[in-house]
């Protein structure tokens, strides 16, 4: 369960900086909206809202929490094996989780809103409707505060939050595509493709194609291109074949309700998620059983994509 108390604003009780040296507002969205966008193309979650909450849960980064333990939105220790320190929240001296980085932090955030069934219909908003998810994120239960939602709101509008929800999203400059699923139009030297299920952009890697050849065909910096793939951290050599993805892959949204896609042959989660157009983070929050985007799949397996 998320930590509460020190989502209401202006309360700073746990601060032990002084005023001299404490972070403002402005100073952690410097410091921290890269990580947020990171985030976002790889969890779905605006980073607006992933910047405000942190503002909001941890006093802009000085609260105790987030100073001694690195822990920027609250999280607590149930089913936690790490390291621990105990603060008083909802009850008195109450578990909260260490992280050995705030960065570890902000992905255990991600991973605690993918994981829970109730923030699903999250999932289905648009990324840069950050007044949606503000609501929602209140009427799933998220926080006590009555207020909570204003008090995103009024934070993303008042810093300018929104501008990172299109970070990174938007490609540079394209050839127009048909639309549809199996047609294909030349740009330079790659043909764009669109994935049949969700309608995302791709290209096959050719004989001698680099990740930096394709992120400079099609106006993009080598980190959106790694992002918008999920290939296994290893890996720094295309091999001819290889689909690459030009745009971010999309959410459940775009997919037929409740859907299962049976595993044509011997692959990782990391490979299956490149033939599909889904996140690895996406099949590991609808398959329990995956734990890792290497683990291997059998052929015949099924996976959830919904």
């Amino acid at each position: 369960m998320m930590k509460r108390t020190l989502i209401l604003v202006g309360v700073i009780e746990l601060v032990s900086v002084s005023a001299s040296a404490r972070i403002t507002k402005d100073g952690y969205v410097n410091q921290w909206n890269e990580v947020a966008v990171q985030q976002m193309h790889e969890y779905g979650i605006p980073a607006s809202i992933t910047l405000a909450q942190g503002i909001l849960e941890s006093a802009s980064g000085n609260s105790q929490l987030a100073m001694k333990g690195n822990n920027h939105f609250g999280i607590k220790c149930h089913g936690w094996d790490g390291d621990k320190m105990y603060m008083d929240d909802d009850q008195k001296g109450e578990c909260f989780r260490v992280y050995d980085s705030a960065q570890e932090s902000y992905v255990d955030h991600s991973k605690f809103l993918r994981k829970y069934d109730r923030y699903a219909f999250l999932f289905e908003l648009e990324q840069t409707n950050y007044k949606a998810w503000a609501k929602g994120l209140k009427k799933a239960g998220y926080a006590t505060s009555h207020t909570y939602a204003d008090a995103l709101i009024q934070l993303i509008e008042d810093l300018n939050l929104s501008q990172y929800d299109g970070k990174g999203v938007e490609l540079g400059p394209a050839p127009q595509i048909i639309a549809s699923s199996s047609s294909v139009q030349q740009s330079n030297t790659h043909s764009v493709q669109l994935q049949a299920d969700n309608q995302v952009k791709f290209v096959v890697a050719k004989k001698g194609d680099t990740f930096y050849k394709i992120a400079r065909e099609f106006g993009l910096t080598l980190w959106q291109l790694r992002r918008y793939n999920d290939f296994d951290d290893q890996k720094d050599v295309l091999e001819e074949g290889d689909r690459i993805y030009v745009q971010a892959k999309k959410s459940f949204r775009f997919f037929a309700p409740k859907r299962t896609e049976m595993v044509p042959e011997s692959m990782t989660v990391n490979e299956f998620s490149q033939l599909f157009g889904v996140t690895v983070g996406m099949l590991l929050r609808m398959n329990d059983e995956i734990e890792d985007g290497g683990d291997r799949l059998q052929k015949g397996a099924k996976v959830t994509l919904r």
